[in-house]
């Protein structure tokens, strides 16, 4: 792995040099990361959610996990958008695959028990770019909020 990170980092960016299963697991962990750090603050919780679900849904061990989300940081920082990022989980999820994402961005957000106004406008905009629809984003959310606070 570490001498994919460095050719990829060697590269113009990771969408271009990177195999596919590469640019999907940094275009996930891109999306999940701007999530985590929508309110300006990454909490420890968020960190380690994300690196949970790269771990689960890759098959990563940390070492590989750690290296994919500092090379996940520094696309997110070059990128002007998130659409190229979606575009390619668009190109090689299912709806069922884009739908975990869905609720790993709600624990993302409600790992710091608020979802503030810059969360809110992203995940609204990160379900518009995966295809969900607004049903899905709120019975996402719903779910997620039912598991954390069974007796809301």
């Amino acid at each position: 792995m570490m001498n994919r990170i460095k050719a990829l980092l060697g590269a113009a960016s990771a969408e271009e040099s990177a195999d596919p299963g590469e640019r999907i697991q940094v275009a996930t962990c891109v999306l999940l990361l701007e999530m985590a750090h929508a309110d300006e603050t990454l909490h420890t919780l968020e960190a380690q959610l994300v690196g949970d679900l790269l771990s689960r849904r890759f098959d990563l061990p940390q070492k590989d996990v750690d290296e994919l989300m500092a090379l996940a940081d520094r696309e997110r920082h070059q990128s002007h958008d998130l659409f190229q990022f979606a575009k390619e989980i668009n190109a090689h999820f299912s709806r069922e695959e884009k739908l975990e994402i869905m609720d790993t961005l709600w624990r993302i957000i409600y790992a710091d028990g608020v979802l503030d106004k810059y969360e809110d406008a992203l995940i609204r905009q990160l379900a518009t770019l995966l295809r969900l629809t607004h049903r899905e984003m709120i019975d996402a959310k719903v779910a997620v909020l039912d598991e954390l606070n069974p007796g809301r």
